[in-house]
């Protein structure tokens, strides 16, 4: 299996591989109204990150789907990250994970037997973690290896927890350190030392399980996570959603340690560009900004940490619930304000 390069197989791995957002909202077409369903809470008008429709006064079921292209060369890590990435999804609406299909395309005719089996593997050992079943899934032949999960949670619709229901005034507190997309650029070219890819390995296989507890609180007023989109894209989806703008300090915005220099020396994957021409437009740099700091705010992150918006008054408990779930870089990075949709960087 080692040597085996999952990597070399596909022309992106992770959340870079998403559709740029720019193209991706000329595909789904510009208009998204609710769909007539009034037991749907959450469909596609607000880009959340997950359906949710109410079975009954106290419960509603969650459903999504998550699935990309090697990140890692390891197997069995490859599968982990998928699993940890799709099952976030569940955790950023408040809710619970209870049940994962698994989705799977492989080049059969380029891996081996125990290689795919490994991929599968790690993904089963993140389903036992979260204390859900694995239960089945679908399988294709296809030309580059792709893993990931259809996830199921429930969540009670009074604590669901929306990308689209901030605030003025809320405090905006990020869970993980950004820069997993430029560590696996790094990687690609043989650039990340052992202890990069651990930390690399650290990050995206750390479960968002905080936002189960999160949905107890009604001061946390939005939720999401940071995936592919890159920090600003996914922040500008709660500023459209909520009608408002926010402010990001980018001193107080934590980045992955050994991220840090690489970001410096220009590493990130090609998404970086790509989401910038696409909502570059929407957001208003200060000028004392370096090209590395706007990029690492835009770069592609594979299971990245949540995004929440909540009252002040109730930033201490956010972050100790973070702290105590063992999210150590998490913090307070800004906050959302009335205005236009856009993000001010200073």
């Amino acid at each position: 299996m080692s040597e085996v390069k999952l990597t070399q197989l596909s022309h992106g791995g992770g959340c870079g591989c998403k559709i740029a957002p720019a193209l991706l909202q000329e595909i789904l077409g510009v208009a998204k109204e609710k769909l007539p369903f009034a037991n749907l809470l959450v469909g596609t008008e607000t880009s959340d990150d997950a359906a949710v429709y109410r079975l009954n006064d106290q419960q509603a079921i969650i459903a999504t789907t998550d699935f990309f292209m090697p990140i890692v060369d390891d197997p069995f890590d490859f599968g982990r990250i998928a699993a940890t990435n799709a099952l976030s999804d569940v955790y950023a609406m408040g809710g619970t994970p209870i049940m994962a299909l698994a989705i799977v395309g492989m080049p059969i005719n380029k891996l081996p037997v125990e290689t795919i089996r490994a991929i599968l593997q790690g993904g089963e050992s993140v389903c036992k973690a979260a204390g859900i079943p694995l239960a089945g899934g679908h399988s294709i032949d296809s030309v580059e290896p792709i893993y990931g999960l259809v996830a199921i949670g429930i969540v009670h619709p009074d604590k669901l927890k929306k990308n689209s229901s901030a605030q003025a005034g809320d405090v905006l507190i990020l869970g993980k350190g950004l820069g997993v997309g430029v560590l696996a650029a790094a990687l690609k070219k043989n650039a990340l030392s052992d202890y990069g890819y651990a930390q690399m390995i650290a990050t995206t296989t750390q479960l968002n399980t905080v936002g189960s507890k999160l949905s107890d609180l009604q001061a946390v007023h939005a939720l999401t996570d940071v995936t592919g989109f890159g920090l600003l894209g996914h922040l500008l989806e709660m500023c459209r959603g909520s009608g408002l703008g926010a402010e990001l300090n980018f001193d107080q915005v934590p980045i992955l340690s050994e991220a840090l220099p690489l970001a410096k020396l220009g590493y990130g994957p090609g998404a970086i560009d790509r989401n910038l021409a696409s909502y570059g437009h929407e957001v208003d740099f200060a000028s004392h900004l370096d090209n590395w700091q706007r990029r690492v705010l835009a770069d592609a992150q594979t299971s990245g940490g949540l995004l929440v918006a909540v009252a002040p008054d109730t930033v201490e408990a956010v972050l100790s619930a973070f702290k105590d779930a063992g999210f150590a870089q998490a913090a307070v990075i800004g906050m959302m304000k009335t205005g236009a949709a856009r993000v001010a960087v200073s």
